[in-house]
């Protein structure tokens, strides 16, 4: 495990984190989703989904808390065994939907990100279109349920 160097500046940081990453490959990752599609600290058209060399970059804060930022780059999310999504709450819905159901864009950077194997766990209120009444109080969606395979979102790894 290492940890990101927080007290130092940003691109100092980053450049930590990006080397004492060097040739590892995550077994796991776990992750939400923003009401906006973000995910980590990877914001809707930011720079930073544009980064395919290094692992790890500082990044502009999307939305609040407004601090400085550094996050792991889509290859190094996109590169791991399992891909993890937990989602609750109903302002999350929409984002789900473009996430999860719709084609990969910068717009909705959660849709840029599939491991080898992608788990979306949702709670009720966060399933897009989901009757409440006939609604199973959580939805599991595995990368067989995905509307785009993992193929086409791979070319952003």
């Amino acid at each position: 495990m290492q940890r990101v160097r927080c007290e130092r500046p940003p691109e100092e940081a980053a450049a930590a984190y990006d080397e004492a990453l060097s040739d590892v490959t995550l077994d796991f990752v776990f992750l939400g989703i923003g009401r906006d599609g973000h995910t980590a600290s990877l914001f809707p058209n930011a720079p930073a989904l544009e980064e395919r060399e290094r692992r790890a970059v500082a990044t502009d804060a999307g939305m609040e808390p407004l601090v400085p930022r550094v996050t792991l780059t889509l290859p190094v999310l996109g590169g791991a065994a399992v891909a993890l999504f937990l989602v609750t709450g109903e302002t999350k819905s929409a984002a789900v939907a473009r996430a999860f159901g719709g084609e990969p864009s910068p717009e909705t950077p959660a849709s840029l990100i599939r491991g080898r194997r992608t788990v979306v766990v949702l709670d009720e209120a966060a399933a897009p279109g989901a009757s409440r009444r006939d609604a199973p109080a959580a939805y599991i969606l595995t990368a067989a349920c995905l509307r785009t395979s993992s193929r086409s979102r791979s070319r952003n790894n």
